[in-house]
């Protein structure tokens, strides 16, 4: 599992950190609103923890952005204000949950670990790049059936086109506990992906960014 986690106060996200990590929750800390609000459109998380105060945006902008580009992460807001209406706004905004500071770590853990076994509340019938169709509900790809590694890649890639995707990230998002494997993994699956694109005549390319990733790219245009 892999977050994002949005908060400006650098003893608290330290303290917080440590105890996520300890959970085997991979996370990526950033203090600021601007940076955070990139991150979270570029990659793929399982869950975003967004503070609401942040310098350049706050975490209600990065909550309100996510949700226009129509990304359905579960999102856990964190406020020292707890007056209702603070509440409601982020709610209504389509966050999934929201914690009031001061909060015990472990509260923190136990809610991320249940939004990320709920299954979304809309799923896509298909997801659509170019001329792709991508169903995930059977994994199949232009028809053509995909395993459940090359699906999980592909997934990725598609629900983020023409953005880079770091090894790192995919082999964390792909393999979670085995993460600990070489990105060598990562390399063999997009090659069979490739392959698949190919059987599909796709106009489609994997593009290899060397030394940060892949992305996926139309190449007709």
């Amino acid at each position: 599992m892999r977050i994002l986690y949005v908060e400006d106060e650098k003893y608290l996200a330290d303290a917080v950190t440590h105890l996520l990590k300890k959970s085997d929750i991979a996370v990526d800390w950033i203090d600021n609103g601007r940076t955070g609000l990139d991150l979270a459109l570029n990659n793929t998380y399982d869950c975003l923890v967004l503070d609401i105060m942040l310098p350049e945006l706050s975490g209600v902008d990065i909550l309100r952005s996510v949700r226009q580009h129509k990304l359905t992460m579960p999102i856990i807001m964190l406020s020292a204000l707890s007056e209702v209406d603070d509440k409601v706004n982020s709610l209504e905004l389509g966050a999934d949950d929201y914690l009031a500071k001061p909060f015990k770590t472990a509260e923190l853990i136990a809610r991320i670990k249940a939004l990320a076994r709920r299954p979304p509340l809309q799923l896509e019938q298909t997801l659509s790049f170019a001329d792709l169709k991508y169903d995930p509900n059977n994994r199949t790809l232009n028809g053509l059936t995909l395993t459940t590694k090359e699906a999980a890649l592909l997934e990725i890639l598609l629900r983020h086109p023409d953005h880079v995707q770091p090894k790192t990230q995919l082999l964390a998002r792909v393999w979670g506990s085995e993460a600990s494997l070489n990105d060598n993994y990562v390399e063999a699956y997009i090659s069979y992906l490739r392959k698949k694109l190919r059987a599909a005549h796709s106009h489609t390319k994997i593009k290899t960014i060397r030394g940060l990733g892949y992305k996926l790219v139309d190449a007709s245009v």
